[in-house]
């Protein structure tokens, strides 16, 4: 190296060892006593606003002081720009989500003259009123006597009998749809009443403008828009013949699935939609407020509460595995013996989380799999997935050699289940095995079309690198099929769709992780358009970036974004992944981070950088604008110390 060129380097050098340093004490001070890590995870405003309409539902006692801050967070959320609620921050105009929080806004206690209320009713009323809510507000609504029943599709409790060559079968959707529709097969054909002591309704908010049941969302197919607009005339009309014998056993089939699977004070599914379905369920049933079963599940919804001084929020569900094991993966490339001590901790906390003698419902299409993965959240055992658990095997195998055996076990009974749940395509969907019955998307209540688990290129780039990294040969089977998977899911410009995460860059950044620990360099064209793509889309400042709109339903591909810490950092790593580290993009992109690290050692990111379900709910992490720029420097430190190549892990 020339001399010049040393002296240019020693600062660069110094300064990101400095910013490691100061981002690695952020995230020491932030561990758990215990050894975890779990930061907010943020939706839109619709959770907050569902738990307000949850607890005047039930008729609970007012809880006025902890109302007045979901209220201060809720009018904080409303966008200048459009009068109504976004689905992320800076998102255009959602109907559903708008008509939610004016709802709870309202049942709050906020005048509907109020400059923020009228605002409000006035763009609901542009995008065609109350009626153009999606199928779960218009059953949110029915339940308050604030809307007709009749304007919901028919889902009959019938459902749970159906066998299971039956074309619509619990079975063969999502384990996210499953969750929240099983209470709700109850709620549909009881139709209960909120108890709603205020009376409130937003009568307001509706234009007279007549409702189409079957859903309009542009991912529907005429045909079967036909179809199942008949299917639906039929069930509707039918629906008082059903021998009052079968509604009272499929009814019974409904409330012990859920109770199988109410998974203690974590709830059904650990996700807040299914836990509060699963409360109104047993509330309809006649359970009292202090049955057990009633009881836990109402106390799982009040868990996901986020409190601060003057505002309050709800989430979706918590993420402490999934925090934990990319945390672990930061400290592990920071290196020092006291990120290492750390990374040890976490990775104590999360064996026993393993789930090893719960069969969920993931057993349904592969019942010889033994199980032996981790869940998302704290405890969700009928449901582990397959992107934690090869993100913790990963970290798991990387400290295997300072920890001696203790993990390999672990790592052995995941590395079965992994394998196990390769769908028949050779790729990986998130909780199951083939759940890709696309027809179901058409149904009148799918119309978010997120009623599936198919496989996506993110989870199945993380189960190639964690396959990679265990010494899986890139010629057996099972890679074969999965590389061939992924070759074919590639963009035509170089990118992958990320389904998990915003968006392109996401998916780009895990596929090449794979690539690279698989062996396969710049020189394969599949990894070169990849490459080339990501330094194409990178900002004049040096950083990535790339909104949510990605998401539209024609995938146009990437969006031209601000530059964000996460999608930098992805990025970054990415290229590293396939020996782009001495690259003129990798050096502009390390200088991006540490121009924009504040003094606290911490990256502000509002910007949400997370994937619920495509174009209908997304999600802010708070943690990966900590863990993944120490990540993505401390590895561009270490490679350029060591002169390698590329790094030896799969992520």
């Amino acid at each position: 190296m020339e001399p010049n060129e040393l002296a240019r380097e020693a600062p660069l050098r110094d300064a990101v060892e400095a910013a490691i340093g100061r981002g690695t004490q952020t995230l020491f001070a932030e561990q758990q006593e215990d050894g975890h890590w779990v930061y907010e995870l943020e939706a839109d405003a619709t959770i907050p606003a569902e738990y307000v309409l949850l607890r005047h539902y039930l008729g609970e006692p007012v809880d006025a002081a902890l109302e007045a801050r979901i209220a201060t967070y809720l009018r904080r959320r409303q966008s200048a720009e459009h009068d109504g609620w976004p689905l992320y921050h800076d998102g255009g105009f959602d109907i559903s989500a708008t008509i939610k929080a004016y709802f709870a806004l309202k049942m709050i206690g906020d005048d509907v003259d109020a400059p923020h209320m009228a605002r409000a009713r006035a763009a609901i009323h542009r995008a065609g009123g109350a009626e153009a809510g999606n199928v779960f507000t218009r059953i949110q609504l029915a339940l308050y006597g604030a809307g007709p029943w009749d304007v919901v599709p028919t889902i009959p409790p019938e459902l749970m009998l159906a066998p299971r060559w039956f074309p619509v079968h619990i079975e063969k959707i999502s384990y996210w749809a499953r969750t929240v529709v099983v209470p709700l097969l109850v709620l549909c054909a009881l139709k209960p009443r909120a108890r709603n002591p205020k009376g409130v309704r937003v009568d307001e908010l509706f234009s007279g403008n007549p409702v189409k049941l079957t859903s309009q969302a542009a991912h529907v197919h005429q045909g079967w828009k036909l179809f199942f607009n008949g299917l639906d005339f039929i069930l509707r009309h039918g629906d008082r013949l059903w021998p009052k014998f079968l509604r009272r056993k499929a009814i019974g089939l409904c409330e012990t699935w859920v109770t199988e699977r109410l998974n203690g004070v974590d709830g059904l599914g650990a996700i807040y939609p299914a836990m509060a379905n699963s409360v109104m369920m047993y509330d309809v049933l006649g359970y009292p407020e202090d049955h057990p079963h009633r009881a836990i599940a109402r106390e799982s919804v009040e868990r996901l509460l986020v409190l601060k001084d003057d505002e309050a929020y709800c989430q979706p569900c918590v993420s402490p595995v999934w925090d934990t094991a990319l945390a672990a993966h930061a400290m592990l490339e920071v290196g020092s013996e006291e990120a290492v001590a750390r990374a040890h901790k976490a990775l104590d906390w999360l064996r026993p989380r393993q789930v090893l003698d719960v069969v969920g419902d993931w057993a349904d299409q592969r019942p010889d799999v033994r199980p032996g993965g981790w869940a998302f959240q704290y405890n969700n055992d009928h449901y582990p997935d397959l992107d934690d658990t090869a993100v913790v095997v990963m970290a798991m195998d990387r400290a295997a050699g300072l920890r001696g055996e203790a993990d390999r076990h672990a790592i052995a009974r995941a590395t079965e289940w992994v394998e196990g749940l390769q769908s028949h395509d050779g790729g990986w969907g998130a909780f199951d095995a083939d759940n890709d019955k696309e027809y179901l998307n058409n149904l009148p209540f799918a119309d978010h079309g997120a009623l599936l688990d198919p496989p996506t290129a993110d989870v199945s780039a993380r189960c190639v690198s964690m396959l990679a990294q265990l010494g899986e040969p890139i010629d057996s089977p099972r890679m074969k099929a999965a590389l061939a998977w992924l070759e074919k899911e590639q963009e035509a410009e170089g990118s992958w769709f990320g389904r998990w995460g915003v968006n392109y860059v996401y998916g780009t950044w895990s596929v090449l992780c794979a690539l690279g620990r698989a062996g396969i360099d710049s020189a394969n064209p599949m990894v070169a358009r990849a490459v080339n793509w990501l330094k194409t889309i990178q900002n004049p400042d040096g950083g990535w970036g790339e909104s949510c709109d990605s998401y539209a339903l024609d995938r146009k591909g990437h969006e031209d974004f601000r530059s964000t810490a996460s999608q930098t950092a992805w990025a970054l790593l990415g290229l590293m992944a396939v020996g782009e580290t001495h690259s003129p993009e990798v050096e502009r992109g390390v200088q991006w981070l540490l121009a924009n690290q504040a003094e606290d050692g911490l990256w502000g990111q509002e910007v949400y950088t997370g994937g619920g379900f495509p174009r209908v709910f997304y999600l802010r992490y708070h943690g990966y604008p900590r863990y993944f720029p120490v990540w993505a420097l401390a590895r561009y430190r270490n490679l350029t110390k060591s002169n390698a190549d590329r790094p030896a892990w799969g992520m």
